[in-house]
């Protein structure tokens, strides 16, 4: 009887809340979600080549987004290499898509090591700085992790999000490139996103 009791008065509360489908409470409009991820937004960066760049000029360009630093071991110079590949195979088709390189490593990575960095990988990559506050702001942007990590002797690695940003022309997210799918996976993927330049 007890436990009886407890469930029905469970689930009065349940129903209440408005947690259970097709039950909102009383003067509250039901959530909508338009089933696309709130990824991009306002970002002011510059290019290793010192120009300017913002969120504005990639407009009606599909373009890729990845975060990471030049003194990373392993994680950022087998996704730009990788990447490089890719681009590769794809042909004329990559000449559609800009690829970004974003650090998080500011403070280390200046435009004359950057430019050096990127020397190693397809030419079509460009990496992008900022300040911190301007770093944050594109991290935020792109829902991105980074953490700067304490190593022993003083110096220290950045922790941050590993996958690609796919944004078509519009805008919108499409998805991310991740290491671990099939070769071909991933290159239908960056022929999706070229096609959106057509």
């Amino acid at each position: 009887m007890a436990w009886s009791a407890v469930v029905v008065v469970g689930g009065i509360l349940l129903a209440a809340s408005g947690l259970l489908p097709g039950l909102d409470r009383p003067g509250t409009s039901p959530t909508t979600s338009t089933g696309v991820a709130a990824v991009g937004g306002p970002f002011e960066l510059t290019t290793h080549l010192g120009k300017t760049v913002t969120n504005e000029d990639l407009e009606g360009r599909p373009y890729l987004v990845f975060f990471g630093f030049t003194h990373c071991p392993d994680i950022c110079p087998t996704t730009l290499f990788e990447l490089t590949s890719l681009f590769d195979d794809l042909g004329p088709a990559a000449d559609k898509i800009m690829p970004l390189f974003i650090t998080v490593d500011p403070e280390r990575d200046t435009q004359e090591l950057l430019a050096s960095y990127l020397t190693s990988f397809d030419d079509r990559i460009i990496a992008l700085r900022g300040t911190k506050d301007q770093t944050e702001q594109a991290a935020k942007a792109y829902a991105a992790y980074y953490e700067q990590v304490p190593l022993e002797g003083g110096s220290y690695t950045m922790d941050h999000t590993a996958g690609v940003y796919l944004i078509d022309a519009e805008g919108n997210f499409m998805g991310m490139l991740d290491s671990h799918e099939p070769r071909e996976t991933q290159l239908q993927k960056l022929r999706r996103l070229a096609g959106t330049a057509d």
